[in-house]
């Protein structure tokens, strides 16, 4: 179980372009009911087997890691002593410098690639062993024969091939096969893709069965049928050729098909499968979340009408609108303003150093004690993140300390009051501007913002259409349709002292989620929150001032969306947003 563990963490990385295996360390968790009869000498073992045996011969080093040793729990029940063994277990997480991030790989199918094949790369070498799998668990078995690593240089080569591919950029896909099986990886890869498939078993010899659900380390990858012959190449010359296997291809039909030979073993929808993949996360989700919530996600899941993520850039997102203002010279100062707890501070920052400001760190403590006031600033960045643990509520605590104390609530009041300035807040600095509203010019319309209806902190990238607005930060961005990420806990907008159709008609409303079919939307997860009509993001009337839930500051370059269209440059559509303030500031 600890090389498997080993081996995994290698598999999984090596989807990332790292220049050698040497590079990567790992981090070890050893998991043991220490003092119980027979787990101190398996654990001596198996870090003898690791630490001595398997990592040496890899060339790597596990450098930082812990240990849970008391993994057994004893109770007396109906006054008959009772007692609970974990079963050793080695958590390891690897970790290494990334060449360049944009080259990893996915487990996407590509369907717009031409003809394609996909590769099994078996690493068990031919052993199908199933003891301890998903399968032999359903039926109550554990098995005699669990899969191992049992070639070091086996995995070394795979590791120097697989980089050696997608440098060369020979593959389009990659998944391994460690962590469920081969059924487990062709379905995901399916899902991910939106695509069928057609695969033959055959060649893989012996047990179909074995061969779906064996655990071995090994991974699929996909290449284009042209690339062929240059892939064998590559997987000869490393010593892999002789156990990696053409199995299969995209399929027209969008349905799973697994054949041996010409006779067709199973076949099934792929949308029927996915829901069976998604059941038990949903069972679990209505048990722990909003079960509404829970509810229209599984609706969702394996919809065959759902194109997915479709941005639509209504600019030039390469355009650089700040550029004659930055060429004068002149880089205008913006406070990145943040109080205890808050983290996005140095994303923020970066985006207003790439439009051309310069960015200046303004904490809460220096406003209240006089160190650093906020004259002199052109533009001020509240930030996102947990605010005093969002103990006190969503932005309550940052938004009192201005209101409670006479120096920072005259200092936000003279800048909110001054004609040559702007203002962002986003996340937890949106909610704290919200509860300024009093103090800022054309504000009195924004809600303020509650638990979200999920029930649960949400981490998404979501769809958001830029409404027409008065915004000055989104000047000729509206009608596009952008995926930005959201991380927040209270992002539902509740409007109080006018209705959210009401300020959406007064044309103060920024930005608003929109489902895979640019719907403005209350639905989840599209809607992360339950924000009436979709709202997340306002403005002042004057469009000085804008709040808004979601993270532009995260995705303002294409490399940082965890996913985009593959025809986007290196600046994402978002960067224009503080472009847009760089040449309003002029």
């Amino acid at each position: 179980s600890g090389r498997m563990a080993v081996g995994e963490a290698i598999t999984n990385i090596a989807a990332a372009p790292i220049a050698e295996l040497g590079q990567v360390r790992l981090s070890a968790n050893w998991m043991a009911a220490a003092g119980h009869p027979g787990e101190d000498a398996a654990l001596f073992d198996t870090v003898k087997a690791v630490g001595e045996e398997l990592c040496p011969a890899l060339g790597i080093a596990i450098p930082v890691g812990k240990d849970s040793l008391s993994m057994k729990t004893v109770w007396e029940q109906g006054g008959e002593r009772r007692a609970v063994i974990s079963p050793l277990s080695l958590i390891v997480s690897a970790f290494a410098p990334v060449g360049d991030v944009r080259r990893t790989l996915t487990p996407q199918l590509r369907s717009d690639r031409g003809a394609t094949e996909l590769i099994l790369m078996d690493l068990g070498r031919g052993e199908q062993r199933l003891g301890g799998s998903a399968l032999a668990q359903v039926y109550r078995q554990v098995g005699h024969h669990a899969p191992d690593l049992d070639s070091p240089q086996a995995l070394k080569a795979f590791f120097g091939a697989i980089q050696r591919l997608n440098a060369e950029g020979l593959i389009l896909a990659y998944h391994d096969r460690a962590d469920g099986g081969l059924l487990a990886t062709l379905c995901e890869m399916s899902f991910a893709g939106h695509v069928g498939l057609d695969v033959d078993l055959e060649v893989l010899g012996g047990d179909p069965l074995a061969a779906l659900f064996t655990e071995e380390l090994g991974a699929v990858i996909q290449v284009r049928a042209g690339d062929l012959e240059r892939v064998w190449a590559v997987l000869r010359e490393a010593g892999l050729a002789h156990h990696s296997h053409r199995i299969g291809v995209l399929s027209g039909r969008d349905e799973l098909v697994l054949r041996a030979g010409d006779k067709t073993l199973f076949s099934r929808a792929r949308v029927e499968l996915h829901k069976i993949w998604c059941e038990t996360s949903y069972r679990l989700q209505a048990l722990r979340d909003n079960p509404e919530c829970a509810d229209q996600e599984f609706a969702a899941c394996g919809d065959p009408h759902d194109p997915g993520l479709v941005p639509h850039v209504g600019f030039l997102a390469e355009e650089d609108v700040a550029a004659p203002y930055v060429a004068r010279g002149a880089r205008p100062r913006v406070a990145i303003l943040r109080e205890q707890g808050v983290n996005g501070h140095l994303e923020m920052a970066a985006a207003f150093t790439r439009a051309g400001f310069c960015a200046v760190d303004v904490h809460m403590s220096d406003i209240i004690s006089g160190a650093a006031t906020l004259e002199g600033f052109r533009g001020l960045a509240a930030c996102g993140g947990f605010s005093y643990g969002d103990v006190l509520g969503a932005g309550g605590g940052w938004a009192r300390s201005i209101l409670f104390n006479e120096r920072a609530k005259a200092q936000f009041g003279a800048f909110f009051q001054r004609q040559d300035v702007f203002g962002l807040g986003v996340c937890n600095g949106c909610q704290m501007f919200a509860q300024l509203r009093d103090l800022i010019p054309g504000a009195q319309c924004w809600p303020h913002f509650e638990r979200n209806e999920s029930e649960q902190f949400e981490a998404r990238l979501v769809l958001v259409e830029i409404e027409p607005s008065p915004s000055i930060l989104l000047r000729e961005m509206q009608g596009s349709r952008l995926p930005v990420a959201v991380a927040h806990g209270e992002g539902r907008a509740v409007f109080t002292e006018n209705t959210a159709e009401a300020v959406y008609k007064a044309g103060l409303v920024a930005l608003r989620y929109v489902d895979h079919h640019g719907h403005a939307t209350m639905r989840y997860p599209y809607n992360p929150n339950g924000s009436e009509l979709g709202i997340t993001g306002l403005t002042t009337s004057d469009g000085r001032f804008t709040i808004m839930m979601p993270h532009p500051e995260r995705v303002f370059r294409t490399v940082q969306h965890s996913w985009h269209p593959p025809e986007w440059g290196e600046d994402g559509p978002w960067l224009r947003m503080f472009r847009n303030a760089r040449a309003w500031v002029g």
